[in-house]
């Protein structure tokens, strides 16, 4: 069934695609979403910012004083797509434009998250991603886009044309999100959180701000799904999908979908869930709980014929500062041991602060693509870097270390694989 699923979506994703960087560079497929007459379409979400049109323009102005951040939001959501607009401050303050975002009631009114596109008069920290309501300012964190070179941010923020109007670019194909700023490429960063969302036009609650934006248009270009490697049968029961157990006498599925794993330091063999099919450029995520042992996300790894079967990359479960490091291990390949290259990548310190501690659940995530190894830990960036060296694809796979006593327990395990049309749209600069 997924095959022809992934099939299907593939076929979707060429027609919308448009097949060419260069067509996705036009404006062919796109489709307005303001009628520059009247807010058809749109919805007030949150504060008291009021809204308007004139001379072909929405006009957003911050009411003073007042509390609750305010969005004009778009009635339709979109998943992948590539969205362009022209905005100018008429009023000194702060501004954004939401993408992939959602609304949650909070007291009286609504409460709007999701990614931002920055937009600030100066231009200094305009199309960098803040993730509204969310995870915004946790953890000392105020950009998902914390690995973006400054020179890249340099070069935006001097294109900024102040008090005029400026051109805004938000693509978003599967994990990738790219912005531009007057044709300057800004942000190209993984995230896994949203798939899909409405766009917002924000007027942030201070002692002022008054912005206008136009000529919105949008490339609807379809939705990337997560793919479940655990699934719920007709029986009512889970079991493995596009993937198999290694030792599956230490697994077993719980009513509700949790995969449990026990395993005894006697037993010097790795246990594993290893998937059936390769995987090169994708995003993957697995959340995870343990008691004792150490365990692993695995990833472009190749089987061998060592006790741990598995050769490649591991992104550590570990249950210390060492979650989400890139560990490379080595395997054992006709009768030769083949040496791993030990840790690549780790971020103890920050690892410890965004890990959730006390058995309770986390969540890591793996985005490959390329060269481009990219590790997140509860939805923040762990580590971003280009690795020539590394394996180009290879398995997915869950790990229970051999030799230690491990209890594990994981539960919405899957992928995204990036098709090469994805990549196409993917590679714009």
């Amino acid at each position: 069934m997924r095959k022809f699923l992934a099939s299907a979506m593939a076929i979707g994703l060429l027609a919308s695609f448009g097949l060419t960087a260069s067509a996705a560079g036009g404006e062919e497929g796109f489709v307005s979403l303001f009628n520059g007459q009247d807010l058809s379409g749109w919805v007030k979400r949150g504060g008291s910012a009021e809204y308007r049109v004139e001379d072909g323009a929405i006009v957003g102005k911050c009411v003073p004083d007042t509390p609750g951040n305010t969005f004009l939001c778009s009635d339709k959501e979109f998943g992948n797509f590539i969205l362009r607009l022209q905005y100018k401050f008429l009023e000194a303050g702060n501004s954004g434009v939401q993408f992939r975002s959602a609304a949650r009631p909070e007291g009286d009114h609504q409460r709007v998250y999701g990614y931002q596109y920055e937009i600030s008069p100066a231009g200094d920290t305009t199309g960098r991603i803040y993730d509204e309501g969310r995870r915004g300012h946790q953890f000392g964190v105020i950009w998902l886009d914390a690995y973006t070179p400054q020179d890249r941010l340099d070069a935006a923020a001097a294109s900024c044309r102040q008090g005029d109007w400026n051109d805004v670019e938000i693509q978003c194909v599967g994990p990738s999100i790219k912005t531009w700023l007057n044709g300057n490429l800004v942000v190209d960063m993984f995230d896994s959180f949203s798939m899909k969302g409405f766009f917002g036009l924000q007027i942030h609650a201070g002692k002022s701000g008054s912005v206008a934006w136009r000529n919105i248009r949008v490339k609807d270009l379809g939705e990337s799904k997560w793919e479940p490697f655990f699934v719920k049968g007709d029986d009512g029961k889970y079991r493995l999908a596009d993937a198999r157990f290694v030792l599956p006498e230490e697994w077993s599925f719980t009513e509700d979908g949790i995969l449990c794993g026990v395993h005894s330091k006697d037993q010097k063999k790795d246990g594993l869930v290893i998937s059936t099919r390769d995987y090169g450029n994708f995003i993957a995520r697995v959340t995870y709980r343990m008691h004792g042992g150490n365990s692993a996300l695995y990833f472009r790894a190749e089987e061998t014929a060592a006790p741990w079967v598995l050769r490649g990359f591991q992104n550590e479960i570990a249950n210390s500062g060492k979650d989400s490091a890139l560990w490379h291990t080595a395997g054992l390949i006709d009768g030769k041991m083949v040496p791993g290259r030990g840790w690549v990548v780790a971020n103890d310190q920050f690892a410890e602060k965004v890990r959730n501690k006390d058995d309770q659940w986390n969540t890591t995530c793996t985005a490959a693509y390329g060269d481009r190894l990219v590790q997140m830990l509860n939805g923040f960036c762990t580590s971003d870097i280009v690795d020539e060296a590394c394996e180009k694809t290879g398995k997915l796979g869950l790990q229970m270390h051999g030799g230690a006593d491990c209890e594990m327990f994981f539960k919405d395990f899957e992928v995204i694989p990036i098709t090469e049309d994805m990549m196409k749209l993917i590679e714009r600069k």
